[in-house]
């Protein structure tokens, strides 16, 4: 990989040569490598063949669990999310024992390990909520329980929002059929400046279909102007987490 110098920069591709613009400035590389042909029939690379299939299966999983997560998601400004989900989800994968290597698949694996992932890596649930949050988890629902709080003294409310949102969400998936379900149940529109009444919130399982199911707490910052909701630097500071997850 070598990286373009001088004034002018080029993008796209001229024989050979291939010019792109990444992070780190504008690089360029040459095209070459092993065919496809020879990856998918030569018997050296039967290791290879055994990694692309797993990766496969990954990568349809985590976006499949980014589909169902759609409505937590949108809120949430982290541009490395789908990063950070497709990783972990590996290790589900990898966690996979009844299977083969190259056969292994994210529905057959731990999926506890999904458990606890922040899904803004900037903004922790932890480090946003301070008050004492109950979670209850039955056959029929997930359920959440905060107490009367402060939002001045218990949350880290940024600058600029003068409302926030608790929300409990459901996904319920199924990784063989590629099917979904969300389930989504919120709070009131609470004042930063006011006193909070007790929250309650209850997302019923009945209706999240599925083998997989995860279920997420996240709290959203709006500013309020004439009655309209604005999001706060585009969801930078909206914090959400997994705090449950089950296979069924």
């Amino acid at each position: 990989m070598a990286k373009q110098t001088g004034v002018i920069t080029l993008n796209g591709k001229v024989g050979r040569l291939s010019f792109y613009k990444t992070k780190d400035g504008h690089m360029a590389r040459e095209k070459g490598g092993v065919s496809k042909s020879r990856i998918m029939n030569d018997p050296r690379f039967a290791r290879t063949r055994e990694n692309l299939k797993e990766f496969a299966d990954n990568a349809s999983s985590a976006k499949l669990f980014r589909d169902a997560l759609r409505p937590v998601i949108a809120k949430i400004g982290d541009s490395r999310l789908s990063l950070r989900i497709t990783q972990v989800m590996m290790k589900v994968l990898k966690s996979d024992l009844l299977n083969n290597r190259g056969e292994r698949m994210v529905r057959a694996g731990d999926w506890g390990l999904m458990k606890d992932l922040e899904l803004n890596a900037s903004s922790s649930l932890g480090s946003t909520l301070f008050m004492d949050i109950s979670y209850a988890d039955s056959p029929a629902s997930w359920d959440i329980g905060i107490e009367p709080f402060t939002p001045q003294d218990f949350v880290a409310v940024p600058k600029g929002a003068t409302h926030l949102r608790i929300t409990a969400t459901g996904v319920g998936l199924d990784f063989e059929t590629g099917g979904r379900s969300v389930q989504t149940v919120s709070s009131d529109l609470l004042p930063v400046i006011d006193p909070a009444d007790a929250i309650s919130l209850s997302v019923p399982k009945a209706s999240l279909s599925g083998t997989h199911r995860a279920f997420v707490l996240s709290v959203e910052f709006v500013q309020m102007v004439n009655s309209n909701e604005y999001s706060i630097n585009n969801g930078a500071h909206n914090a959400a987490k997994i705090t449950g997850v089950e296979q069924v």
